[in-house]
């Protein structure tokens, strides 16, 4: 299969506090995407951020890169876990089995790590909740 370079178009939106914190992670986002081998950023417009009903901020970046196939879009998604994607160029993807196939696995490992990640958190929680009862009982 012949790969198809893609331009796609995504939203880094960060939200907490301080404001300067969260400004300040968004720059090392930024940052961290230009140094990616797998893709090439073209452009990365900042918008200023605004402060929440919740005494919390809100910041995004708009973010267009270049990379050379559709596999290493779903990366960046993964790492970087976006608000929003959008595939500007090429209008239409050919994709073969195999290689839909091997995306989709990809997607499926790294969905079944979040849900070990979020069953051991969970776990924890639960005896920490339990802890504290001990504590309060005592």
């Amino acid at each position: 299969m012949k790969e198809q370079e893609i331009t796609a178009r995504i939203i880094l939106e960060i939200i907490g506090s301080p404001k300067e914190y969260i400004e300040g992670q968004l720059q090392e986002a930024i940052k961290k995407l230009e140094n990616e081998d797998k893709i090439n950023l073209l452009n990365a417009k900042t918008f200023e951020s605004e402060e929440l009903e919740n005494k919390f901020w809100s910041s995004f970046v708009e973010i267009e890169f270049k990379a050379p196939n559709i596999k290493n879009v779903l990366d960046v998604c993964f790492d970087y876990t976006p608000t929003t994607l959008e595939i500007l160029e090429p209008a239409g993807i050919e994709l073969d089995t195999e290689y839909l196939a091997a995306m989709f696995n990809d997607l499926l490992s790294k969905m079944h790590q979040f849900i070990a990640v979020l069953k051991n958190t969970e776990a924890e929680n639960i005896l920490l909740k339990e802890e504290v009862k001990k504590l309060k009982q005592s």
